[in-house]
């Protein structure tokens, strides 16, 4: 496939979260990218499966960049399996062998490796869905109305 000039534009770790989101949809989930699931984490990918349970996909785009990451066990408790997104030329065994393993492009991924299911209680999968839900809403609030400001007024609880 060509790349597109959207794509070029890009940065290679938005590149990768961009394959991903358009790869899981076809599992059942819907996504958002640089989700705060809570104050002090940002994900990169955070999927909602059609059963309800949430995945993490944290995109690295180089060995550097996964190395910097010292936040990334601090999104286990914040869904029900974890993975991470990297290009095909990625030396994956330097990723920890229980999380999942997605492979991507700008255009596409491929999971690899599912990661391991840790279930979310249900009061926190309650306010992860509510915080959720919010989030995608006032996205796109945004989109269909670029004069307002759904994320500034009143912080999410």
């Amino acid at each position: 496939m060509l790349p597109d000039a959207h794509s070029s534009a890009l940065p290679p770790g938005r590149l990768l979260a961009r394959g991903v989101c358009r790869h899981l949809p076809g599992h059942g989930f819907v996504c958002l990218e640089e989700f705060v699931p809570v104050r002090g984490l940002r994900v990169d990918v955070m999927a909602l499966g059609p059963r309800g349970e949430f995945w993490v996909v944290e995109c690295k785009s180089s060995v550097p960049d996964f190395r910097a990451d010292s936040k990334w066990r601090g999104y286990l408790a914040w869904c029900d399996r974890y993975f991470w997104a990297v290009g095909l030329d990625f030396p994956a065994e330097l990723l920890p062998a229980d999380t999942g393993l997605i492979v991507a492009d700008g255009h596409d991924a491929e999971i690899l490796r599912m990661g391991p299911e840790a279930r979310l209680a249900p009061s926190r999968r309650r306010a992860l869905l509510q915080r959720f839900a919010r989030h995608a809403a006032g996205r796109l609030q945004a989109l269909r109305d670029p004069g307002i400001s759904c994320f500034s007024s009143r912080p999410f609880p």
